[in-house]
């Protein structure tokens, strides 16, 4: 919000509040004043002291109340004096400027624009308009994160990821239900370009050792221009639901390395439960039990190689050619051949896939 609204405001409230008024910024600056020689005076003091107790509190000779949430104090405004009348145009003043605020961030905010885009609230042909107003840079690559939060705690999401990104001329936190919220941060640089999941992994790391809190966070495609940013939040939402299926195990899934599990995923369940019984005799794949299920997957984690393979499974060579011999007589599939472990790791992909679609399987 700009500093000569709020620098106009006070000017008008001045000749109905016949004492010194203003408000102080995030950084414990005076933005604001109907002194206008205070204006740029620093105060983190007081900005310190208001945050620990995040209420009102009277200070050599004047009255402070903070706007914004305890986990993220946005202004403090003050009047002159410590009786009840500071204490109550104060009040006045924090309820005044907050909801203008609100209704200026709406309007103007840079974040609500970019929440607009991506959840295709706004016209294609208003987002250049629009930009333009808020003299936003609309060619530059940026990069959508979409961070699920898994388990709950008392700290909200939103002010988690909000503090660990604060620059809001760069990044824009934004809350898209209870546990879900989306980071859009802009790559200016090369170096920043190769470190997207890095990003991702300081997030997860973060949020898991000082809260507790588990997340997984999906990666949308890198985009160059801000009406294609719808498309990135779509890609991130794809990768988090394709996780949930085949990458159960991950915190962090990039839609650019979902591989063939996105083609798996957009197919209808009638067609994948078709080319199941055409790859395996009716029966035969549920008839694999869990230790020839792990061998299997052993196998492939060490690119088909029999020696490697029986290595990593403590076992002997023979067994576990025995092993692939009965998975074959089973199956009908050599996974020793390479179109045939191919067509086996698609099917066992099929049917994970169906397995997280109960209500077509």
């Amino acid at each position: 919000m700009s500093n000569k609204l709020f620098q106009g405001l006070i000017y008008q409230m001045k000749e109905a509040i016949d004492r010194n008024i203003g408000i102080i910024d995030d950084k414990g600056v005076i933005i604001a004043c109907s002194q206008l020689s205070r204006i740029g005076e620093s105060h983190k003091e007081i900005l310190e002291e208001v945050s620990y107790t995040f209420d009102t509190i009277t200070w050599e000779g004047f009255t402070y109340r903070p706007i914004g949430s305890h986990a993220r104090i946005e202004f403090v405004v003050f009047v002159e004096g410590q009786d009840e009348s500071a204490l109550n145009i104060a009040a006045l003043l924090a309820i005044s400027f907050s909801n203008i605020k609100t209704l200026y961030d709406e309007k103007y905010d840079r974040t609500n624009f970019i929440k607009n885009i991506i959840l295709d609230n706004i016209l294609p042909g208003d987002i250049y308009i629009k930009s333009k107003e808020l003299h936003f840079d609309s060619e530059i690559n940026r990069v959508v994160y979409l961070i699920r939060f898994q388990s709950k705690s008392e700290v909200i999401p939103y002010d988690i990821i909000q503090n660990m990104f604060p620059d809001k001329g760069r990044d824009y936190v934004i809350s898209v239900g209870e546990t879900d919220i989306v980071l859009v941060k802009e790559l200016k640089t090369s170096v920043e370009n190769k470190s997207i999941e890095s990003f991702a992994k300081n997030i997860v790391d973060t949020v898991s050792s000082e809260f507790y809190m588990k997340v997984v966070v999906g990666i949308g495609t890198v985009v160059t221009s801000i009406k294609e940013l719808a498309r990135s939040y779509k890609d991130a939402q794809v990768a988090l639901e394709v996780g949930k299926v085949f990458d159960t195990e991950k915190s962090i899934i990039s839609y650019e390395n979902l591989g063939i599990g996105r083609l798996i995923y957009q197919l209808p369940a009638t067609l994948c439960e078709m080319f199941l019984q055409e790859v395996f005799k009716r029966g035969s794949l549920e008839s694999l039990d869990r230790e020839t299920l792990m061998t299997i997957q052993a196998f492939f984690d060490n690119n088909l190689n029999v020696s490697e393979t029986s290595r990593k499974l403590f076992v002997h060579r023979n067994t576990l050619v025995y092993r692939l011999e009965k998975i074959k007589k089973l199956t009908g599939l050599d996974l020793r051949e390479f179109d045939h472990a191919i067509t086996f790791k698609v099917a066992l992909m099929v049917k994970k896939y169906l397995i997280s679609k109960p209500n077509n399987y």
